[in-house]
């Protein structure tokens, strides 16, 4: 089974999550009976920003503020998939998700560390992560933000994905016509908005693209399970395809 974490990076329920919403529904529909689909939102939730104490690198990668990060953290760490849905905020990612990012990298480096010899290194996870962002404008930083995701995805040693050409070049973007409210995209989508139809196209592509890729990788890493069972990098992701 194929666990695709759906993450919801603004602090309402709206437009990011109708994009999500929609990405979740074409992962699951790419294989039925093998992937199964969350949706996580950061509304209410509270993650504080890393206060760079390095402790988790003592403890096992534990980061000793509590709060709702180790919730999210396990189910990171459990996806085969992540796709992040977000407003784009001052041309980047929203501030509580960044503040999770930030401090997910530096746990993991202490999580992973008996794996290295206490070296300073993360594994190559091989997690398939998929960006959509959705701005108030047409151009307000939506590219910007979504290579931020995936230059992420390239230092927790994951692998990004597109979705289909014309509409997604590097992810999925969307943008509200310069209106605030919660339900523009939806509203838009009734409508028979041009640009509307096109973000959710690319939205919808790229959750089936990373159900697909996830499932390849799956496949080719059971099959050389044994060539790579004494590669300290591929542990974290052999123990999760493994079951």
């Amino acid at each position: 089974m194929i666990k695709v974490l759906g993450i919801c990076g603004s602090p309402r329920k709206g437009n990011s999550q109708y994009l999500l919403e929609k990405a979740l529904e074409a992962a699951q529909k790419a294989a039925p009976g093998e992937v199964e689909t969350e949706l996580y939102s950061i509304r209410g939730k509270k993650f504080a920003p890393c206060i760079s104490c390095f402790k988790c690198g003592d403890q096992q990668g534990e980061c000793i503020l509590k709060d709702d990060f180790q919730e999210l953290r396990e189910k990171w760490v459990e996806a085969g998939v992540v796709i992040y849905s977000v407003p784009v905020y001052h041309m980047g990612i929203p501030a509580q998700l960044k503040a999770f990012l930030d401090r997910l990298g530096n746990s993991l480096f202490g999580r992973y560390a008996e794996l290295f010899d206490g070296e300073a290194k993360l594994p190559r996870s091989l997690k398939v992560i998929a960006s959509i962002a959705q701005g108030a404008h047409l151009f307000s930083g939506q590219e910007h933000t979504i290579t931020d995701l995936i230059n992420h995805a390239l230092i927790m040693g994951c692998v990004p994905v597109t979705g289909d050409m014309w509409e997604a070049y590097i992810g999925a973007g969307a943008w509200t016509y310069n209106e605030v409210g919660r339900n523009v995209l939806a509203e838009n989508e009734e409508n028979g908005s041009l640009d509307t139809r096109v973000a959710l196209r690319g939205a919808e592509s790229i959750g089936r693209r990373a159900a697909e890729l996830a499932l390849i990788l799956k496949a080719g890493g059971l099959a050389n399970a044994n060539r790579f069972s004494g590669e300290p990098v591929y542990q974290p992701f052999l123990r999760r395809i493994q079951g």
